[in-house]
């Protein structure tokens, strides 16, 4: 595999990471009873972005070198799951 290739897996697995570290830490303002008029009481408090993307970054590389040893090293792929339908050809 080209490294081009690799790089769009991890950047796959990144951008999904994310999402799933966003609510972490976070804080909204009607926790914080700091509720800016103008805005919804499930904003954030405080946004760390930098945070969220240093988290995002750790989290996805330890599931891109799962997958890299999985895949690379150990040769399990797609076709290595089990087959959960029946074959009707």
């Amino acid at each position: 595999m080209q490294f081009v290739s690799y790089f769009a897996v991890y950047f796959i697995a990144w951008w999904m990471t994310l999402f799933a570290v966003l609510p972490f830490g976070l804080r909204t303002q009607a926790e914080a009873n700091e509720v800016v008029p103008g805005s919804v009481e499930s904003a954030p408090a405080r946004f760390r972005g930098g945070r969220v993307v240093l988290m995002t970054t750790i989290v996805s590389a330890l599931i891109y070198g799962g997958w890299y040893i999985l895949s690379v090293r150990f040769g399990y792929g797609i076709d290595s799951l089990p087959q959960l339908y029946p074959d009707f050809e």
